[in-house]
């Protein structure tokens, strides 16, 4: 096993991000979920672990909505870290859910020993949407990074940013000065949305800069594999899609596997232009898909240094 990017101490590697962040070479780590069933959980398990193969610089397992499969984002989480020493990032997520709940959890991540942990709001259920929101206890991330630290002050927490303004913000300005309060809250870095165009997030890191923000931040790339992630991919997060993008989903949407090449290829391509600019740690959105996160690690080799 390589020594991974941080200090050592007592021959243990460190395991939280923000220690990992510090390289100056490119980095990559990747996003995995886990299993909706507990039939499904073999194969999620073995996905993921051909992932953690790759000895990414981290992986993070996300959190499904409502809290469904929170148990399973642990389990995944704490193997990929026992069995391949990959540092995770487990997320959680507050929207709808109880102090109780929530506190329950994080300690339950605690116990596990995972020492990352991505605070987001979550998506708020079809059925809650017109629901009156006073009352609950989380109403953004901002409220539970607090509750992580007050639990755990030694928690490493990572929040989610976006270039291209989160669909609730009435405007960028409003959406900066929450991500502020976000940080100031005890965010330690922050990984963005899914982006398609990297002028967008450079125009963005100038103006989160320019308001005083100041942790590391890690662009979020989605390789688009097929021409049905596209249309996902815009609802989920608003995504601008540039012309170049959609020449290439126009050309090759129609024919899987040149669809997934050229789509691992736009990815990359992203990548070399982000770390030229000055980015040198990149996460990869790899959807349980090992052979798309060893292809772009392998188009990347020379530059990583593998």
């Amino acid at each position: 096993m390589l020594l991974r990017s941080g200090s050592v101490c007592k021959g243990e590697y460190i395991m939280k991000i923000i220690d990992l962040l510090k390289n100056e070479k490119l980095s990559l780590s990747f996003e995995v979920f886990p299993p909706k069933t507990e039939t499904s959980f073999e194969s999620v398990k073995t996905a993921t672990e051909e992932i953690a193969k790759l000895n990414p610089a981290f992986m993070s397992v996300t959190y499904g909505a409502g809290g469904g499969t929170s148990k399973y984002t642990l389990e995944i989480a704490k193997n990929i870290k026992k069995m391949y020493n990959v540092p995770t990032l487990a997320h959680l997520t507050c929207v709808s859910s109880t102090k109780e709940t929530v506190r329950e959890r994080i300690v339950d991540i605690k116990n596990a020993g995972i020492e990352n942990v991505m605070a987001l709001r979550g998506d708020i259920p079809e059925e809650l949407q017109n629901a009156d929101r006073s009352n609950w206890d989380y109403n953004y991330a901002t409220d539970l990074i607090k509750e992580l630290k007050a639990i755990n002050p030694d928690f490493c927490i990572g929040g989610a940013c976006y270039p291209e303004i989160h669909p609730e913000s009435a405007n960028q300005k409003e959406d900066i000065k929450r991500l502020k309060e976000k940080v100031e809250a005890g965010c330690d870095f922050l990984t963005t949305q899914m982006f398609f165009d990297n002028n967008l997030l450079y125009n963005f890191l100038y103006k989160i800069r320019e308001a005083g923000i100041t942790v590391p931040i890690v662009p979020g790339i989605m390789p688009i594999t097929n021409a049905k992630q596209v249309e996902r991919a815009i609802k989920l997060s608003g995504s601008f899609m540039p012309q170049r993008f959609k020449s290439l989903v126009d050309k090759f949407g129609s024919d899987p596997d040149a669809m997934k090449q050229a789509g691992i290829a736009y990815a990359t391509d992203q990548i070399i232009d982000l770390f030229a600019n000055g980015l040198t740690n990149i996460h990869v959105y790899s959807m349980n898909k090992p052979d798309v996160a060893e292809k772009i690690q392998s188009n990347l080799s020379d530059i990583i240094g593998k």
